[in-house]
């Protein structure tokens, strides 16, 4: 086992990341998908560029709050082998404003995507209204949103307060207004993991109830007559995986970019690798028990949504979507080594994340159009969304602390 890393020495490692090529590539790829969506907004098939649109807010949603939902699951376990990593998780909170504004765009192309606005679904009343679905969504994802960005904001405090005083210019200013009066006396330091301790359990359970919501609402309504009861449970868990993946990524390039190997070494990783291989698993039993119950019952508003999608010219990509989901991830993490091996740990994390973006298409596409259809408009658009999520979680990186001692030097009194 390695020598412990200094205090002294894990807060200069933090606040120095080096995050300026990830701003100008997330700059650089925002930028020309903002172009290429406007460009397919004024050409013949503006309803193909609010659909990727559209698919792109749900998988990025899903990857910055199912991030920070894995950050309140340690907090309400008490791990601890995750802190030199917990920050790397919480950095995407800063994508959630921007996710924020791209749900109210969404909405000014609303004609383009809900079939129920110019077909309403009598059997639905009011549920299914323009008003109604955009005002409890809105409200849904400003709870879920504030809920995370606190929790973010008092895991940040006592990291932020212990450097107030080392740095200086803008972000002083931000350190400042994080830190607020924390000096670290015992009873603030209390109070603080009190707050934490509460506030975890409750953005999880927020998770849960306000997540299905948005499926129910931003892609069963696509479909008006299907329903289904747990798809709001596959929804996010789904979206929780998709943050345990883009964490797992964050891991492996901060680790070789800061330099961290004394502090993040085969532990987390083979801990991290266990935790996609069991949800990856648990994915496909979510899945299977969906479609067998749906099948089973044989009721034709129910079972269309699943031949649409398994039969005819979506089946080459349902097919893809299990191989890179389930099937690679499952083969692949079964072993001890490809789970502690970086490079073959980025290559199944790379794997199933593209996976899930093609799950996301694949759950929106075949309630709207007849087929799937592949090209500048997809790529742009989705570069465009990485771009800010990028942008977004670079600039986090920049101002903010992305190792927490507090956390890390708990992890390696436990001997992770």
């Amino acid at each position: 086992m390695t020598a412990p890393v200094s205090r002294d020495e894990l807060f200069r490692r933090g606040t120095d990341a080096p995050a300026g090529g990830m701003l100008l590539v997330g700059a650089v790829l925002a930028v020309l998908g903002i172009v290429l969506f406007a460009v397919q907004l004024s050409g013949d098939d503006p309803a193909r560029g609010w659909r990727v649109f559209h698919i792109n807010f749900l998988f990025f949603t899903g990857i910055a709050v199912g991030a920070n939902i894995f950050v309140a699951i340690q907090q309400v376990v008490k791990g601890r082998w995750a802190g030199a990593i917990i920050r790397f998780a919480e950095a995407s909170v800063a994508f959630l404003p921007v996710s924020l504004v791209c749900f109210l765009v969404i909405f000014i192309g609303r004609n383009d995507l809900f079939p129920w606005i110019e077909h309403p679904t009598p059997a639905r009343g009011q549920w299914l209204t323009v008003a109604w679905v955009f005002w409890r969504d809105l409200a849904a994802l400003v709870v879920l949103f504030g809920l995370t960005i606190a929790f973010v904001y008092h895991d940040l405090k006592p990291d932020v307060a212990e450097l107030v005083n080392h740095v200086s210019g803008f972000r002083r200013r931000v350190y400042e207004k994080i830190a607020g009066g924390y000096t670290g006396t015992q009873e603030q330091i209390a109070h603080n993991e009190r707050r934490l301790g509460w506030i975890a359990p409750l953005l999880i359970v927020a998770y849960a109830y306000l997540f299905s919501l948005l499926g129910f609402d931003l892609i069963m309504s696509l479909a008006p007559y299907w329903v289904s009861n747990l798809f709001g449970a596959f929804f996010f868990m789904g979206a929780f995986l998709t943050g345990l993946t883009m964490l797992g990524l964050m891991m492996i390039y901060w680790r070789k970019k800061m330099q961290l190997y004394d502090i993040i070494g085969t532990k987390q990783l083979h801990d991290l690798g266990k935790l996609v291989f069991g949800f990856s698993i648990f994915w496909a039993y979510l899945m299977y028990s969906q479609v067998l119950v749906i099948w089973y019952g044989n009721l034709r508003e129910e079972t269309s949504f699943i031949y649409d999608r398994l039969w005819g010219d979506w089946r080459p990509l349902a097919i893809t979507v299990g191989l890179l989901v389930f099937l690679v991830p499952f083969w692949g993490l079964i072993w001890m080594k490809a789970k502690t091996t970086p490079f073959t740990f980025t290559l199944f994390l790379s794997v199933s994340i593209v996976g899930f973006w093609l799950e996301r298409y694949l759950l929106v596409q075949p309630s709207l159009v007849d087929s799937p259809a592949f090209g500048l408009p997809e790529i742009g658009v989705s570069l465009g969304f990485l771009g800010a999520f990028l942008f977004a979680y670079a600039t986090f990186a920049r101002y903010l602390p992305m190792i927490s001692p507090r956390l890390t030097l708990r992890a390696q009194e436990s001997h992770h």
